[in-house]
């Protein structure tokens, strides 16, 4: 069985026991479970369940592993001839789950 869920504006594809990072999640804390309602889509063995677009009764439950900073994505700006560079740095703050169970 998995799902096709959305956290933070992105989609994501998830079994029970997997582990994915994700946009950071406010208010929650490392240990705590988190259940996710935006069920894009289930699916179980032939059974496949698409919502409008999304799934109302389906949720997925999942546990916090670690909030943390991902890596450091390098900005770089340069005008030709003119001698301007500069450099900056980024560090995206994220979440780390592990899905513990998929509920219909």
């Amino acid at each position: 069985m998995y799902a096709i869920i959305k956290t933070g504006g992105k989609q994501y594809k998830v079994e029970k026991g997997v582990s994915l990072v994700v946009e950071k999640l406010k208010g929650v804390e490392a240990g705590q479970e988190v259940i996710l309602r935006e069920v894009l889509l289930l699916a179980d063995g032939e059974k496949l369940t698409v919502g409008k677009p999304i799934i109302e009764s389906a949720r997925v439950v999942a546990k916090v592993v670690s909030q943390k900073r991902g890596p450091k994505v390098l900005v770089f700006k340069r005008k030709p001839k003119k001698g301007y560079k500069k450099l900056q740095g980024h560090r995206q703050y994220v979440t780390e789950l592990e899905i513990t169970g998929i509920n219909t």
